[in-house]
């Protein structure tokens, strides 16, 4: 009897051990990326003094977290510092438009995200509204819309600006510079690459790369450690029910024959 009672809480405290974990509360740097959220969603709603209180309640509780939660690489200290410093210029502006306004807490709040996720990163989901702009450059540039071009190539540039910081922390220097080089160079051609009737191979190129970014943060691999843990969590909980259940049919077998006897 002892024995399946031990075997029956091994297995339910294998089953909800990561329920335990989950439920701890959450670290000074979450609450940091709660903090930038919160703002955000007061800057979408245009109550700025709420955005700057919530800011300037960041910048207390950013130095609670740096000095006592885990040190920020050189990096992301950098992203995280000039971003925040932007949004506070947005909240507290008189004369930025209110998208430019939501565009500087939304590249602060995406930063944030970055920092502090341990799976694929918000910025990504930017994929769908650049890519869809990236392909009205190109329908331009195609049809030889100067007009639509310049405006399409603009809207693309203010929303590659507010994933920038956050994919110069997860893509590679090599990589981000090569993306940066075309789009300054079509930036400063742009009339060289306007053409009429026909694509444009330096905006093929680009969005390749750019698309390429984005499948590279997107693809599902999960941490080998956490497959570990499944697995072998997994095996035990079988290995453990097969081990019950071949007691149940050997006692059954037992009273059977000792009922025939």
């Amino acid at each position: 009897m002892k024995k399946r009672l031990f075997i029956l809480f091994s297995i339910l405290f294998l089953i909800l051990m990561p329920f335990s974990v989950y439920a701890e509360s959450s670290s000074p740097v979450d609450k940091l990326n709660e903090i930038s959220d919160e703002a955000l969603q007061m800057m979408k709603l245009k109550r700025y003094d709420d955005a700057k209180r919530l800011l300037d309640y960041f910048s207390e509780q950013y130095v609670y977290a740096t000095g006592n939660e885990r040190p920020f690489t050189s990096a992301e200290l950098r992203a995280v510092t000039a971003t925040h410093h932007e949004a506070m210029q947005a909240a507290v502006s008189t004369e930025m438009n209110y998208t430019d306004r939501v565009n500087s807490l939304t590249k602060f709040r995406l930063v944030m995200d970055t920092v502090t996720s341990a799976s694929q990163p918000m910025w990504t989901e930017m994929e769908s509204p650049i890519l869809t702009v990236f392909k009205d450059v190109k329908e331009a540039a195609e049809n030889g819309d100067t007009e639509k071009f310049h405006i399409s190539y603009n809207s693309f540039l203010n929303l590659y600006h507010v994933v920038y910081p956050s994919i110069k922390l997860d893509i590679s220097p090599e990589r981000v510079q090569n993306v940066d080089t075309q789009i300054q160079y079509i930036d400063q051609y742009r009339a060289n690459v306007i053409s009429s009737g026909q694509p444009n191979e330096q905006l093929e190129v680009l969005e390749a790369d750019l698309q390429s970014i984005f499948e590279d943060m997107t693809e599902d691999e999960a941490d080998p450690s956490l497959w570990w843990v499944i697995i072998s969590t997994g095996s035990i909980i079988i290995l453990t029910l097969s081990y019950v259940g071949w007691r149940k049919y050997n006692g059954d077998k037992k009273k059977t024959k000792k009922q025939e006897s």
